[in-house]
């Protein structure tokens, strides 16, 4: 089964990011990543109960992670995962 989550960014500074994540511009929660703590929170789960929060929380919380370490703490303003 194949797999996209979209991330837009809404707001970044020294200490943390947000961003918009979910299957579409339409259907969206947020999460939030705490730069100096390395950790995820949900602020906004995904407003459809046809789509499963945790699955695109997870998936987004990877893509950040991602951005994190491997490029540097670069957070670009919209990305994706997909697998």
């Amino acid at each position: 089964m194949a797999s996209f989550v979209l991330l837009l960014k809404e707001m970044e500074d020294e200490e943390k990011v947000v961003y918009k994540f979910g299957p579409n511009e339409i259907v969206m929660g947020r999460i939030e990543l705490n730069k100096i703590t390395r950790k995820f929170a949900e602020l906004d789960p995904i407003p459809d109960p046809n789509f499963l929060t945790k699955f695109y929380f997870d998936r987004a919380a990877q893509r950040l992670s991602v951005c994190f370490i491997r490029e540097n703490g670069h957070f670009p303003d919209r990305t994706t995962f997909e697998s």
